[in-house]
């Protein structure tokens, strides 16, 4: 997993990856509720046993730090930090330590958006092309059709992450530009007809921010949110990281083996998708304040508001139905939700009775989870520095059970036998490309042949050249995608990029023509493990002429 799913079946509604399960096939026992109604106020023996859970979770899953909030009531119940905030460095991870919290920075660009109507500068009923003229996806209907409220709900007709590559790794594209490639990329579902995660539109939807509102959506998030709600502690993007920031580095397996820190990654073009970094003592407030119906001060006709009642009930009203699927294992039957979808930058479910409100967020070597329960002024937020969907999630529940008063599950091992599941898979499937693969035959052309600038429509260019070592690939607004291309079998390679914590090695086809010209070249993971946001199976790149701009 990285988000990624990083983003996303229920992996994929999260936005970071979930690295799946299975092993022996033994029930939990029934959760029992001990308390129907009142949310429990824990005592410190209870507070003792969730911290050595959560120590357990790091134990089991090799996560290097995880901090962990819980909010009731408008109070903090606890705030503490676990671990290291990087392996090999003695500094420990608290409450006030800042990760990349990435999608779940979704739900502040829907509050913009919700915010500026209450303020009468838009409606999120409005057509996207009446605040940007220029703004153009690939079909006309959809165009002309596309809300402001379509660009947060994941129902345009995208497929699971379309357009990722144009910011994921870190490219040269401004924001304006990632924007106007919509129009080029394809949609593969009808228009508000299903789910799908994506993320480029929550890019048009900053842009209709700074538009509506006359500012930079950095200063719009720090002018009406941050400083509002005394968000210290939250930065825009990795870029507005200080020196001697309490920050916490990310960590991935290296070849899906060895853990090792990764680099810095930054959304600088597309931040209103997943650019915020913050800490669990800020992230405390902003749960608050949706708790309280947009209220952080005051009461009554005192109240001073971030947003309106009615903008945060049509922020957590379902837009977008998301089927429920099986659990990947039966330890995780009693996470089954009886239904589920997305609102405005939320996903919306239940657990144990109880109405959910929760996004998660994967980065490289980050995943997070915010969980809200509406119903009982409850919130809990768990971040984390390791690619493990399991690891927060099993945290989350275990808070919730904890403040609902249910017992009974044993998450962590249901969370172990998920993420053995998704291991065992990964195996089976390459074992699959292994004993399919003619491992005798020849490329039908020279090697030299291969080489050449092939083009995206949406991407651009992605050059294939001869290097030190052989052929080489390097995407063209993409520092980080260069790697080494090795053959596969007939006219199919594999491209190893040299960043090794990425793990999205990719399988490179080629396509010839009746005379043995090049026609096409298509890519696609090699690994189900790797995030979704390397959407190379979207790109369909051509060969172009030598000379040609």
């Amino acid at each position: 997993m990285r988000t990624l799913a990083i983003a996303l079946g229920l992996t994929l509604a999260f936005g970071a990856p979930v690295q799946a399960q299975q092993a022996e096939r033994a029930v939990p026992a029934k959760p029992v509720l001990i308390d129907d109604r009142a949310a429990m106020s824990p005592d410190a023996p209870q507070l003792a046993e969730f911290d050595a859970f959560v120590e357990a979770v790091r134990k089991q899953f090799d996560v290097p730090g995880i901090a962990v909030a819980i909010v009731q009531d408008g109070k903090v119940v606890l705030e503490r930090g676990y671990g290291v905030r990087e392996l090999g460095k003695q500094a420990k991870v608290d409450e006030h330590t800042m990760f990349a919290i990435a999608s779940n920075t979704k739900a502040f660009t829907a509050a913009s958006l919700n915010m500026l109507q209450d303020d009468g500068k838009l409606k999120t009923t409005d057509r996207v092309i009446d605040h940007l003229p220029w703004f153009r996806m690939s079909d006309a209907y959809v165009t002309r059709e596309m809300r402001i409220r379509d660009l947060l709900a994941h129902r345009s007709g995208l497929s699971l992450g379309a357009g990722d590559l144009l910011y994921w790794p870190t490219t040269t594209y401004s924001t304006r530009e990632v924007a106007e490639r919509l129009k080029d990329v394809p949609l593969t579902g009808g228009f508000r007809e299903q789910y799908a995660y994506d993320n480029i539109l929550f890019g048009v939807a900053q842009l209709v921010v700074e538009e509506a509102s006359g500012m930079p959506f950095k200063q719009f998030l720090s002018s009406r949110i941050f400083q509002p709600l005394g968000m210290t502690e939250t930065r825009y993007n990795s870029d507005d990281l200080k020196p001697g920031d309490n920050v916490a580095t990310g960590h991935a397996r290296f070849d899906f083996k060895d853990l090792k820190p990764v680099g810095t990654t930054s959304w600088r073009n597309v931040s209103g998708a997943g650019g915020l970094y913050s800490s669990v003592h800020d992230i405390a407030k902003w749960m608050n304040v949706q708790l309280a119906g947009g209220v952080y001060a005051g009461s009554g006709d005192n109240a001073k508001r971030l947003f309106s009642e009615q903008r945060q009930r049509e922020m957590w009203t379902m837009l977008t139905p998301i089927p429920v699927g099986k659990p990947s294992v039966p330890e995780l039957a009693p996470t089954t939700p009886n239904l589920m979808g997305y609102g405005q930058g939320w996903n919306l479910s239940d657990y144990g009775g109880e109405r959910l409100v929760w996004h998660t967020g994967g980065w490289p070597g980050q995943v997070s989870r915010l969980t809200l329960v509406p119903g009982r002024k409850l919130g809990v937020i768990v971040l984390t520095s390791a690619e493990l969907g399991v690891a927060f999630n099993a945290v989350t529940y275990r808070a919730l059970d904890m403040m609902l008063g249910r017992e009974g599950n044993d998450w962590l091992k249901a969370y172990a036998a998920s993420y053995a599941k998704s291991q065992a898979d990964a195996d089976t499937s390459w074992q699959k490309h292994v004993a399919a693969r003619a491992a005798g035959s020849t490329p039908s052309l020279p090697l030299a042949k291969y080489a050449g600038t092939y083009r995206d429509p949406w991407y651009g260019d992605v050059i294939i050249r001869q290097g030190a070592k052989g052929l080489e690939m390097q995407f063209g607004k993409t520092a980080e995608l260069l790697g080494d291309i090795e053959h596969w079998q007939h006219d199919s390679f594999i491209v190893r990029w040299r960043d090794r914590g990425l793990n999205a090695d990719a399988f490179v086809n080629f396509s010839l023509d009746a005379d043995g010209g090049i026609r096409e070249l298509r890519m696609q993971p090699v690994s189900p493990l790797t995030d979704f946001s390397f959407d190379f199976q979207d790109l369909r790149l051509a060969p172009v002429a030598t000379g040609k701009k």
